[in-house]
């Protein structure tokens, strides 16, 4: 299972962590989660379900070893459940807490950046907008931002 999450957020590296060493020790050198950081420059959306920097910011997102796309705590209960700590997450199966449990996690999502003393999700895309505008140039000196001056007039015959 693919996991993306953001390498720029204190308490995701926390978790990732966890998970990282939880699956090596039960896995050894075969882990089953893959974490992709999607703060990294190099992120590519199409290499991943073509979830977006915005969205994957927005909500986690994890894509299962056959290609099922979850997000929000589906991917933790999936993620701890294969490195064998399912019985954390089981209770929000549960009918009475699983709407508690989504609610909660929608609100730390929409406030996490704000919470962990990172700029709002706007301005993390503007930057990141900026950041890729700025590399093309490399990609055959082709810029495609707005602040490119247009090709020169043809001479006039």
């Amino acid at each position: 299972m693919r996991i993306l999450y953001d390498g720029g957020c204190p308490l995701c590296l926390r978790e990732v962590r966890l998970l990282r060493a939880r699956d090596q020790q039960r896995h050894g050198d075969q882990p089953v989660l893959a974490f992709i950081d999607i703060d990294a420059a190099g992120y590519d959306p199409s290499a991943h379900a073509g979830i977006t920097y915005r969205d994957a910011m927005g909500t986690i997102h994890g894509i299962s070893g056959d290609g099922e796309l979850l997000s929000g705590v589906e991917v933790f209960r999936r993620a701890y459940g294969l490195v064998g700590l399912g019985w954390i997450y089981a209770p929000t199966r549960w009918p009475l807490v699983q709407p508690l449990v989504e609610s909660l996690y929608q609100l730390w999502a929409r406030w996490r950046l704000r919470l962990t003393g990172r700029p709002g999700l706007e301005e993390l895309c503007r930057n990141r907008c900026a950041v890729s505008s700025v590399a093309e140039p490399a990609l055959g000196g082709v810029r495609t931002t707005a602040a490119a001056e247009p090709p020169p007039a043809a001479p006039r015959a």
